[in-house]
């Protein structure tokens, strides 16, 4: 009886790590779904802002001034286009993660002062929030093991 007690112990230590195992697994391939599926989708919003030049940087630009900050408009908005276009591409690889959702953080923050500024309702800034609440979990969860920071950097996974 003794024996078949330790014996039915171990059997369900082996069963709850196979279970462990497997919803880690698919955590991780949960957070692979949203950083792809999110980081493309960001890349080919900030696509058209990269590629547009000087004149769409400053007009992106120009949201700074909702934060009080009037200067280098160009600056901003290419750093901006630059946010949503790298900054995609590296979210979506899992590379140089954190300071890529920092950056997409701090875009996400402007996009959402400016629409408040503006009055835009719900439909209108939505978006932004949106992707602001997935970018804020994502620097916290981090990119998970399928990721090149987990692969190569992982002392900054």
């Amino acid at each position: 009886m003794c024996l078949f007690g330790v014996y039915g112990w171990n059997i369900n230590i082996i069963i709850n790590r196979n279970q462990m195992k497997r919803k880690e697994e698919l955590l991780h391939a949960g957070l692979l779904v949203l950083r792809i599926g999110i980081g493309i989708s960001i890349f080919f919003h900030g696509l058209p802002k990269i590629t547009g030049g000087p004149e769409v940087w400053t007009a992106i630009g120009g949201s700074m001034s909702n934060l009080g900050i009037n200067f280098a408009p160009t600056f901003w908005g290419f750093m901006a286009a630059f946010a949503e276009t790298v900054g995609g591409i590296l979210f979506a690889l899992g590379l140089f993660f954190r300071p890529a959702t920092l950056l997409l953080i701090g875009t996400m923050v402007v996009a959402l002062v400016m629409h408040f500024s503006q009055g835009d309702n719900f439909m209108k800034y939505g978006h932004a929030l949106d992707l602001l609440i997935i970018f804020v979990a994502a620097l916290l969860t981090g990119p998970g093991k399928y990721s090149f920071d987990a692969k190569y950097i992982p002392k900054i996974a």
